[in-house]
């Protein structure tokens, strides 16, 4: 008999990001919350525009929306994405051909094709953490790719989980504490950590909650009217977020080494 039991089933879906991204990519990368988190990311990167010695890692690249709006923006850098999704990584590649992307589990050792003598100055790590088992591992085999001194900028999910979350793997949520927690034990160096986005990012989540597992599919292909209405709306509202304890997005700012 199977050792394969019903919950590893359901986690090895939840796992599968080849078919989320074929799913969501295209709900995903305009929904006001990757957007926000995209504004926090780069004035938290703050990389000078005149730097031409920068070097961009982006810890799980996803379909290359950050390394798209990146690579336009700061075209002199190098930028490096690593995903451990084919589809993700091959979409990437076709949309940013100025960008390096390598397909990679981060829990693994380096293949030697992934062995890149690749040191960034500033890295991202934008919703990821959540999903693992082991982040702290995670961190470590992502620091293989950062030199000395890199700015490190690490966004995940607070406040509770809803269905959607469960059904894409989230693990669990981070509070300011446990994140700089398991940035310190990482080896990090941790500059700034936050709860942002009170009180609109809250209601969105509030709101996202409330859909229950029907967000799965006003999310899934074309997005649904519901999503169509409230994304530009929810979008001008999170531009009046606050940084405060309340807020249900944590991030982080820290140095490698």
């Amino acid at each position: 008999m199977s050792s394969f039991t019903t919950v590893d089933l359901r986690r090895a879906r939840a796992d599968d990001w080849d078919r989320h991204w074929l799913d969501f990519s295209a709900t995903s990368e305009k929904a006001p919350a990757t957007l926000y988190r995209r504004r926090l990311a780069f004035r938290l990167l703050a990389i000078d525009l005149r730097d031409t010695a920068a070097r961009m890692l982006e810890i799980g690249s996803g379909t290359g929306s950050f390394a798209q709006e990146f690579c336009a923006r700061l075209p002199h850098c190098r930028f490096l994405g690593v995903d451990l999704s084919r589809a993700g990584v091959e979409l990437s590649a076709r949309r940013v051909p100025s960008a390096t992307f390598i397909q990679r589990d981060l829990l693994q050792p380096a293949q030697p094709a992934q062995q890149l003598g690749y040191r960034a100055t500033h890295a991202l790590c934008s919703e990821v953490l959540e999903h693992i088992d082991d982040p702290i591992r995670l961190l470590h085999r992502s620091a293989e790719y950062m030199a000395a001194g890199c700015k490190l900028v690490v966004t995940v999910p607070g406040g509770r989980r809803n269905a959607f979350d469960e059904h894409i793997g989230h693990r669990r949520h981070y509070t300011p504490a446990e994140l700089r927690d398991l940035l310190e034990r990482a080896g990090f160096t941790v500059e700034r950590v936050y709860a942002a986005g009170f009180p609109f990012f809250n209601l969105y989540r509030i709101f996202t909650t409330m859909r229950g597992r029907r967000l799965i599919q006003d999310v899934s292909g074309q997005p649904s009217w519901l999503v169509r209405a409230g994304g530009p709306v929810f979008g001008a509202l999170f531009h009046c977020n606050l940084i405060n304890p309340w807020g249900w997005q944590t991030v982080a700012v820290a140095r490698f080494g």
